[in-house]
């Protein structure tokens, strides 16, 4: 039996918890959501509830959604902030 690879996109996100920071990760199209102390933390940790999330699935007998590529890109950018600006976590 082959194996079908699939790809979900995941949005991770930090959040300051007093001095410390953990990492939020979702995945929209599973409802699939966890946290970490770390990025490759939490990336591993939401692979495997998504990996649950489906098994669930196959055993309930529905389909199981896949991500449709949206058009557009998901990117950061590095800009200089302005000499005296205030900053505040968004």
């Amino acid at each position: 039996m082959q194996t079908k690879v699939l790809n979900y996109r995941i949005i991770i996100e930090p959040e300051k918890q007093g001095k410390k920071t953990v990492y939020n990760a979702h995945c929209p199209t599973l409802s699939v959501a966890d946290y970490g102390d770390s990025i490759d933390e939490v990336l591993e940790s939401i692979k495997d509830g998504i990996e649950l999330a489906l098994e669930h699935l196959v055993r309930e007998g529905e389909e199981i959604p896949v991500d449709v590529p949206e058009i557009g890109v998901v990117a950061t950018a590095q800009v200089k902030a302005p000499v005296g600006a205030k900053f505040s976590v968004a």
